[in-house]
């Protein structure tokens, strides 16, 4: 009888280590699966953040341009006056300088 023991014993070892195999394979399925789950949920915080920090700062940037188009204003202001004047100042000399050049490429030197 001890050699059928003994193959009895090794048919319940090679079904211990069939089973813990198994065993080994759920366990490293879960885990993969269980890491994507954790990459999808970080991916997800991620763009919350990202959506929360471009909100501040979309908000930040609206308060301080609120004082500054105030300051946009009054410079294109001054930029169109300072634009008049040139356009009034040149259109004074603008004749004599019309006549300062036909003075001098009508003027022939023999």
């Amino acid at each position: 009888m001890d050699p059928f023991k003994g193959q009895g014993g090794i048919q319940m070892l090679l079904t211990a280590e069939q089973e813990a195999q198994h065993i080994v394979s759920n366990a490293r399925n879960l885990r993969t699966q269980r890491l994507k789950q954790a990459k999808e949920e970080a991916e997800r915080e991620a763009i919350q953040y990202r959506s929360h920090m471009e909100d501040e700062y979309q908000k930040s940037i609206s308060e301080t341009t609120g004082s500054s188009g105030s300051n946009v204003k009054r410079l294109e202001e001054e930029t169109e006056a300072k634009i008049k004047n040139l356009k009034k100042s040149t259109s004074k000399v603008s004749t004599e300088v019309v006549d300062i050049l036909l003075k001098y490429v009508t003027n022939i030197k023999t």
